[in-house]
């Protein structure tokens, strides 16, 4: 993560935004300090953090990544949506 310019104490943090109404939760994946209400994660060498609160949306979830002619990004999709290896589940 040096090489990306992230700061030493930083961890990638997957997460959910919202969840108020009936609009659903948004997935977020981001670079950030830990905290207290943190569970840690190594994955491939970098840390994972994700907040406690929010494992009850993330279990089942996997992190892709896609690259195609209209977009390019990290996506979650349901586990059981996998057909191909190379993703990291949240379980």
């Amino acid at each position: 993560m040096q090489t990306k310019n992230i700061p030493d104490g930083y961890g990638l943090r997957v997460g959910v935004r919202g969840g108020h109404g009936c609009g659903g939760v948004s997935f977020i994946i981001g670079f950030d300090k830990q905290k207290p209400s943190d569970m840690i994660y190594t994955m491939e060498g970098i840390t994972v953090l994700i907040d406690k609160k929010h494992t009850m949306y993330l279990i089942g979830k996997a992190v892709d990544f896609y690259e195609g002619a209209d977009a390019r990004g990290f996506m979650f999709v349901e586990q059981e949506a996998i057909t191909r290896g190379g993703h990291h589940s949240i379980s």
